[in-house]
């Protein structure tokens, strides 16, 4: 719960929650104390603790309700034959706790998945007391999980005179291994935002035609090893739609914006007239890619939704027909739950709350009569994912095909829209009434709300995280990475009740052995490597575990810095972590160094210091990294500020890190900002698309024949090439 105390520091008394309300939070994980970014002990307000616990349907409003609460948390245990779930980590076994009527005999095994074979489980010579739970003596039998189990999701059952109980045991993979084919090598790679990033023949915003591309350029011309794009997930199918791609409407499904429509095989069948319209729109956005200032989403899916109507009425071939209807199956409920969200969003609008009132419910009759009302519908929007599927599976097939050792790295975000597809179909599976943020720190001051719900604990083990497996399942079926933002999610997340400002909230705990084992598990099923973006507050332990589950950090240039708050120098940098000189949620270097983070915080009014001592500060450190590039030799005395931006690559590449990650707008000499955190319409966040120094947009065409871009490709992987290490 929040972070280790600091010896030497006095915490600060503000309104300390009881002892009594602490212990209940404390059976749900829920903080009761934190440090915060300035090393001050904070006790969290009472109100904030007591509307979390409200949010996991506890009520702790009243000295009698924490009681009661406190004994029920305390006997939920031995209310249950089985636990929840169960997960364990391959090569270690465990102790399984079985409650039944005391001195029922019990009958336990494992039924494995897939085959369907019965393992059966030891009782282990373990004597536990019985205890007095609803009016009944209840006794707690310990059975024996052996190591030897294989990995995967299995199902444990157990047999009583009382009846017959089952829950879900997960067996993960003790620590994920790097792709063979990176070896032991320093690996790079190119990261985006594909929207920004357009080609001649893009509709007004790059596509998964263009990711593939980038990938193959990278790859065959300058030895890149993967592409990291911003996360893909859904948006809404109405206008207007959310500019974020960290808040979306699915995190499981993808947004047909990136379709590259003429790479739909159905377009080759069109009849003239029908192609002529499909051209017309064509023409219409790509005339966006030179001429607009900002991204217009809402245009672009526009004209993308008329023209794929269009070929989605062209018949499919049986053998197209027999691959949709397989897709259909393997997507199963999640898929026709999502499918029908979009067609109800079109027929109703959004947000959900001015729908009718059985319609809220995707469970509800209503829903299921309008599902098939508007079953045609619904069938389009499972068509368009399975368009997104092929296109996936088209960009990562022409990586690997180039010479990438990983391919496309692609993103997911901490969380959901609160008014979308998924907060629709698993509203059970979220905690309503809270929101997720992050505490104050130094680049965010007054902290983050990030209006998004999050995952429910208790509702996750119930379900043995099915939503979650299935999400991870979908995302890295055509992936050969994936960055996990805000990674720090799978151990804590920062709930931030209603009305409250993002600092009055209180970390959650999930239970990270499931949810980094389901990653994991996942993971090494795709054959795919794992970045975790562990930047901001966290407990040094947490590190400690995902690298040893085989999970990479990320190390950004500007953050990586000693006890003394000096640069920290390469050869001490994590091994185990993609390593890069700048992140999204701040300018590109060349806008960095003129310290544009610096002017766009004071114009937005987001600085709790004065803008004099921000900039003293930042230039403080501009220049402690400066220095050390020329105490290192890549840095010459009078270099230009490009020279500048390579250099500091260089010094990337000097660290052990196995990835070193370079932002495209880097090699363009970009400057503006991606996304600038806790603000909302006061910056067009996620709407700028790739620009020279100059503010002159781009085109994919331009970048591959860029000197300054060749230049910077060059010299990262000529560094990453002379500092290969053998294999150990």
């Amino acid at each position: 719960m929040g972070g280790d105390l600091h010896p030497g520091s006095e915490p600060q008394q503000a309104e300390a929650p009881s002892p009594e309300l602490i212990e209940l939070a404390r059976a749900y994980r829920v903080a009761t104390e934190f440090w915060d970014w300035h090393g001050v002990h904070r006790w969290v307000p009472a109100a904030t603790i007591v509307a979390a616990l409200g949010a996991l349907d506890v009520d702790a409003a009243t000295p009698e309700a924490i009681h009661a609460a406190r004994v029920d948390a305390d006997e939920l245990p031995w209310r249950r034959l089985l636990p929840a779930t169960v997960v364990m980590t391959s090569g270690t076994g465990v102790n399984l706790m079985v409650h039944v009527h005391d001195g029922d005999p019990v009958t336990v095994w494992v039924e494995l998945e897939d085959s369907g074979a019965r393992w059966s489980l030891s009782q282990v010579d373990r004597w536990v007391p019985p205890r007095w739970v609803d009016g009944q003596p209840i006794g707690e039998a310990t059975f024996w999980l052996p190591a030897e189990l294989p990995i995967g999701y299995h199902t444990v059952h157990a047999e009583h005179p009382g009846g017959h109980g089952t829950c879900v045991l997960m067996v993960t993979p003790a620590r994920l291994e790097l792709p063979a084919a990176l070896g032991a090598r320093q690996g790079w790679g190119f990261m985006t935002q594909l929207y920004a990033l357009r080609s001649a023949r893009s509709w007004g915003l790059g596509d998964l035609s263009d990711l593939g591309d980038v990938a193959a350029w990278s790859a065959s011309e300058h030895h890149a090893d993967f592409v990291l794009a911003n996360p893909l997930h859904a948006a809404e199918p109405v206008p207007p739609m959310e500019p974020s791609p960290y808040r979306p409407r699915s995190r499981r499904f993808a947004n047909p914006i990136y379709l590259r429509v003429e790479d739909v095989p159905e377009v080759a069948y069109l009849a003239a007239a029908d192609r002529a319209a499909v051209e017309e729109q064509a023409a219409a956005t790509r005339s966006l890619n030179l001429h607009a200032d900002t991204i217009d989403r809402d245009r672009v899916w526009d004209a993308k939704r008329a023209a794929l109507e269009i070929i989605h009425r062209v018949p499919r071939h049986r053998s197209r027909q027999c691959s949709f209807d397989a897709f259909r199956a393997r997507e199963g409920q999640g898929l026709r739950d999502f499918a029908t969200w979009c067609a109800l969003a079109e027929r109703f609008g959004l947000p959900t709350s001015t729908w009718p009132d059985d319609l809220r419910d995707p469970t509800s009759s209503g829903v299921e009569a309008l599902r098939d009302e508007l079953a045609d519908r619904v069938r389009f929007h499972e068509w368009l994912q399975w368009c997104l599927d092929e296109q996936l599976a088209n960009a990562q097939h022409a990586a690997i095909e180039a010479g990438m050792a990983i391919g496309v790295v692609h993103d997911l975000a901490v969380g959901v829209h609160p008014d979308g597809a998924d907060s629709w179909a698993l509203s059970s599976m979220l905690a309503q009434g809270v929101s997720v943020g992050a505490p104050p720190d130094m680049y965010n001051q007054l902290g983050q709300d990030w209006v998004m719900p999050p995952w429910r604990p208790d509702r996750l083990a119930e379900t043995g995280y099915e939503p979650y497996r299935d999400m991870m399942r979908t995302i890295l079926r055509h992936a050969g990475g994936l960055r996990i933002d805000h990674v720090i999610g799978l151990f804590r997340l920062w709930w931030v009740p209603p009305g409250c400002r993002p600092s009055d909230g209180t970390y959650v705990g999930y239970d990270h052995e499931a949810l980094v084992g389901i990653l994991v598990l996942e993971a090494h099923r795709a054959g795919a490597v794992v970045i975790g973006e562990d930047l901001g507050t966290v407990e040094p332990w947490t590190r400690d575990y995902l690298r040893e589950r085989g999970i990479l950090g990320t190390s950004v240039l500007w953050f990586e810095k000693d006890p003394a708050d000096q640069p920290l120098p390469p050869e001490r940098w994590r091994e185990m972590c993609l390593a890069t000189v700048t992140t999204h949620d701040l300018p590109p270097t060349a806008g960095y160094l003129a310290g544009e983070h610096i002017d766009l915080r004071h114009r937005l009014g987001l600085l709790t210091r004065p803008v004099d001592e921000e900039r003293r500060i930042d230039a403080a450190d501009q220049q402690a990294v400066l220095t050390e590039c020329r105490a290192l030799g890549v840095l010459a005395d009078d270099a230009s500020q490009q020279e500048q931006v390579e250099a500091l690559h260089r010094l990337v590449t000097l660290t052990p890190a196995r990835l070193v990650g370079v932002s495209l707008a880097d090699a363009v000499g970009d400057r503006r900002t991606i996304n600038q955190p806790g603000t909302t319409d006061e910056y067009p966040n996620w709407r700028v698309p790739l620009t020279d120094g100059d503010g002159r947009p781009l085109l994919l065409e331009d970048i591959m024949t860029s000197d300054r871009a060749r230049s910077l490709a060059d010299t990262v992987a000529n560094r990453v090439s002379a500092t290969s290490r053998p294999s150990r």
